[in-house]
């Protein structure tokens, strides 16, 4: 046995095994991931922020990025890119959100937006911390 470098068809077969074994254990509420990624943009046609995200099978809304561009900031955009993401999954099925954040990024942003702290990595990376937050969606 060897340890090797993945290749795109190494990593289906790691991403369609994961998911057989999961949905195996807990049957689906929606299909394997529905993505939701949105941005805005300027008056110029810039994109000045967006999110990332996607719904789970299990109907949870996943946020892996959401950016606003530094000269944009302190105008409620992130806000409303979050308040906009959460309606949009929640349309399709989702009940609930996750996000993480670092203490030095958005940590008083998502708790500004009722997300609750469910978790954190102290110290990493030095001298910071990971949070991870969970919200309900209604």
């Amino acid at each position: 046995m060897v340890i090797d470098l993945c290749n795109k068809a190494d990593i289906k077969i790691i991403v369609d095994g994961l998911n057989a074994y999961n949905l195996d254990k807990v049957a689906a509420l929606s299909p394997i991931w529905t993505p939701l990624e949105f941005c805005i943009k300027n008056e110029q046609g810039d994109v000045i922020g967006g999110v990332l995200a996607g719904i789970n099978y299990w109907n949870g809304l996943e946020i892996k990025i959401l950016w606003v561009d530094e000269g944009y900031r302190k105008q409620a955009l992130g806000t409303k890119l979050l308040s906009y993401i959460e309606k949009e999954a929640t349309k399709r099925g989702a009940t609930m959100a996750m996000v993480d954040t670092f203490d030095f990024q958005a940590e008083g942003f998502y708790i500004k937006n009722n997300y609750e702290i469910i978790g954190e990595i102290k110290d990493f990376p030095k001298g910071h911390r990971r949070i991870y937050f969970s919200k309900v969606l209604q």
